[in-house]
C-alpha cells in the first residue's frame, strides 16, 4: 500500500517537472528570436509579419508570391538593409502578438495607428493613409450611424473597423465580428451582414464579385499606417525612419502608392496625439 503511495507521489513528481521543463524553452526560444537589426544584417534575412489576404495592401498573387503595397514597401526596406526577406501572413489579430514574442521581426501589415496599439508596439512615422467607412449595398438605406439601428454589420476582429464601429453603431445594431478582411466581404457577399466596416478598398473588392452593387455609404474616420517595430527597440525604429525618409526623398515611396492605391503620395500628419513615431 506504502509502495503504491510512493509511486504515485514520484509520478506526480514527474509529471509536474517535465511540465515545468517543457515550460521554459517556449518562452525562452519565442523572446530569442526577437533580434537587432545588425543580427538581422549578420543573418542575412528579415521575417516581415504582412496581411495575407487583404489587396492591395499585402495577398497572395496567382504565382503564390506575397505582393501588394505593404510587400513592395517591405522589399525595399530589405534591399536597404541588404538582406533576404520571408514574409509571414498574419490574421488582424495576430499581428502584435506575432512581433512582441518574435515570431517576426517587423510589421508592415497594414496597421492603423492608435493610441490602443501604441502602448505595445512602436510606430514608426506613418508610411500611408486609409479612409474607413461603413460599406453596404446601394440599395440599402444607410446615411450615417444611426441609420445601422437593428442590422447585422461585420467587421474584421480587433481592426481599426472594429473600434470606430463599436464605438459609433447604437445599440441595437449587432456587430459580428470575423477573422479578417476577405472574411468579412465574404460575409456581406453571402448576405450574413447587411454592412461592413472597411477600408476605401472594399467596395472595389465587393463590386469585382458583385458589380455595381456596393459603395461606402459614409466615412467614419481617415487613419494612417505605421511600420511596427518592438517597444524599447530603438535601432530598429531609426532604421525604419531612416528608410522612410530616404525613400521619399527618392520618389520611390511616391511611385509604389500610385502603383498600389492609384493616389499621389497623401500629406502625413508631424504628429500624432500619444503615438511617438520614435523611441523616447
Amino acid at each position: 500500500m506504502f509502495d503504491t503511495f510512493v509511486l504515485r507521489v514520484k509520478r506526480r513528481s514527474i509529471l509536474a517537472g517535465a511540465i515545468a521543463l517543457l515550460s521554459v524553452p517556449i518562452v525562452g526560444a519565442s523572446m530569442a528570436q526577437a533580434a537587432s537589426v545588425e543580427e538581422i544584417k549578420a543573418k542575412g534575412k528579415i521575417i516581415v509579419g504582412i496581411q495575407g489576404d487583404n489587396a492591395p495592401w499585402g495577398f497572395v498573387n496567382s504565382s503564390g508570391m506575397q505582393d501588394g503595397y505593404d510587400a513592395d514597401i517591405a522589399k525595399l526596406f530589405a534591399k536597404e538593409l541588404g538582406v533576404e526577406v520571408e514574409f509571414a501572413p498574419l490574421a488582424v489579430a495576430n499581428r502584435i502578438p506575432a512581433l512582441v514574442t518574435g515570431k517576426v521581426d517587423i510589421l508592415f501589415a497594414t496597421m492603423a495607428m492608435t493610441e490602443e496599439r501604441a502602448k505595445s508596439i512602436q510606430y514608426s512615422k506613418p508610411y500611408a493613409g486609409n479612409i474607413v467607412g461603413v460599406v453596404a449595398e446601394k440599395t440599402v438605406a444607410i446615411k450615417g450611424p444611426e441609420d445601422l439601428a437593428g442590422k447585422e454589420v461585420g467587421v474584421p476582429r480587433s481592426s481599426t473597423m472594429d473600434k470606430a464601429i463599436t464605438e459609433k453603431a447604437p445599440p441595437t445594431a449587432t456587430i459580428r465580428r470575423f477573422d479578417d478582411d476577405a472574411a468579412t466581404i465574404q460575409a456581406l457577399l453571402s448576405g450574413q451582414v447587411q454592412a461592413v466596416g472597411g477600408n476605401q478598398f472594399y467596395p472595389q473588392r465587393l463590386n469585382d464579385a458583385k458589380p455595381d452593387t456596393f459603395e461606402m455609404k459614409f466615412p467614419l474616420l481617415t487613419s494612417y499606417n505605421g511600420v511596427g517595430t518592438r517597444l524599447g527597440e530603438r535601432d530598429w525604429n531609426e532604421a525604419v525612419n531612416a528608410f522612410l525618409d530616404k525613400i521619399k526623398a527618392s520618389g520611390e515611396h511616391a511611385d509604389v502608392y500610385k502603383k498600389w492605391m492609384a493616389l499621389p503620395l497623401p500629406e502625413f500628419p508631424e504628429s500624432m496625439p500619444n503615438i511617438p513615431y520614435t523611441v523616447n
